[in-house]
């Protein structure tokens, strides 16, 4: 079942714009480097999982990009642009070929099931 997003017919004109322009910035440049990475991972300061996921993928010898956004306390504006974008709510977000595939738990079992290789191993 598709996650329910606010149809546009049911936003007022006068307002479109102000919410398809808020914080695009940081979308696009995820965007970005999805699009020129076999895998990113999106994360942010103190926040232990996007270093556990930074570490599997050291592990498992794979490279990846990873982006960082604020701390706890700073960025989060912009974070939730990105959760908004992804319906994904915690940090970090994990990309592979272009597949959100979760965050830090949902990469240990992609990897633990060998599922990771398999993915990547695939033709975008």
């Amino acid at each position: 079942m598709p996650r329910p997003v606010l149809d546009e017919a049911h936003i007022h004109p006068a307002v479109r714009t102000a919410i398809s322009e808020s914080r695009q910035g940081i979308v696009r440049e995820v965007m970005g480097a999805i699009a020129a990475n076999d895998i990113v991972v999106v994360g942010m300061a103190i926040n232990p999982y996007p270093k556990k996921a930074r570490k599997l993928l050291d592990e498992a010898r794979q490279a990846f990009k990873y982006l960082e956004y604020g701390s706890y306390l700073s960025g989060w504006r912009d974070r939730n642009a990105l959760k908004m974008w992804t319906g994904w709510p915690t940090f970090p977000m994990v990309f592979v070929k272009g597949v959100l595939v979760g965050g830090a738990d949902e990469l240990k079992a992609l990897l633990d099931r060998g599922e990771l290789k398999g993915m990547l191993d695939r033709r975008a």
